[in-house]
């Protein structure tokens, strides 16, 4: 599933394209015809992410939720529309005002259905602060994850306690703060959670800039070290996502993996050792 960074470049790539412009929109695929028909000539007042939901003003208290889930991609091209192929869900195209032809297919979401700054709203409310958001607050999953006994990589991945972060992020930000992945909420310090969102807000932001994620520091990556870079579909040097059995970067230990949330966990056992209560010390 794209992770936040993911959906904030999407909105930034929409805004390039189509922000202030009249677009055609159509469904394709029929799923979205009626509200596209609704929306067909209106202007694109511009796009936002908020975690890993996509909104587009269309004006009027009209807004396009979107949410790609796992399987998803909303592709955003210069030039003019070519005929659609596949199951295009929406598709948007801009053209004709002097300004360089545009084009957006959106498939496969999980989500894609018009809704008023109302339903926005209430889509928010039921979301954690975004660390690549200026509005974020990050005190309000702090209140969430010092009152819960819940494992901190669950508490990273609830979108109710911070939005926008998947698999990837929460896996590598824990490592980079030795951070035993099944210690509890309640076992955290204000100062270790502050560490962990201005670091998370730091990486996504350079996702947001090169879309890709890319974690290790300048020691570990593949020049410094004389290693091979990673060849993995979701791209970006990492030190423990998707690496089980390998040699930790920083210790050597073999890294683990366990299912976790129904999701894979990815860690070293040395780097991050397991919490133990103070209360059983």
């Amino acid at each position: 599933m794209p992770e936040g960074h993911t959906l904030h470049r999407l909105a930034g790539a929409l805004d390039d394209a189509f922000r202030g412009r009249v677009v055609r929109v159509t469904s394709p695929q029929g799923r979205f015809a009626t509200e596209a028909a609704a929306l067909d000539g209106a202007t694109f007042e511009g796009a936002e992410a908020w975690g890993k939901h996509l909104f587009c003003d269309l004006g009027a208290d009209r807004y396009v939720h979107v949410h790609l889930g796992l399987y998803g991609k909303h592709d955003v091209h210069a030039g003019e529309a070519p005929p659609p192929v596949g199951q295009v869900r929406m598709r948007l195209v801009a053209g004709g005002d002097g300004r360089p032809a545009a084009y957006a297919d959106l498939r496969g979401a999980t989500a894609c259905e018009l809704v008023t700054g109302a339903g926005r709203a209430a889509i928010v409310a039921r979301l954690g602060p975004d660390p690549l958001r200026a509005d974020a607050e990050p005190a309000r999953a702090w209140a969430r994850i010092e009152r819960s006994r819940t494992p901190i990589a669950a508490l990273l991945m609830d979108q109710k306690v911070l939005a926008g972060v998947g698999n990837v992020y929460r896996a590598e930000v824990l490592f980079r703060h030795r951070l035993d992945p099944y210690r509890p909420g309640t076992s955290l310090r204000r100062r270790q959670y502050d560490a962990v969102w201005a670091d998370l807000v730091d990486l996504m932001r350079e996702g947001v800039r090169t879309g890709r994620i890319d974690t290790v520091r300048p020691e570990h990556t593949p020049e410094a070290m004389g290693r091979e870079p990673r060849r993995d579909d979701h791209g970006g040097e990492v030190y423990v996502y998707r690496r089980t059995g390998q040699p930790c970067f920083v210790c050597g230990t073999a890294v683990r993996t366990a299912e976790l949330v129904a999701r894979n966990l990815f860690w070293c056992p040395r780097c991050q050792r397991a919490h133990v209560s103070r209360s059983v010390q």
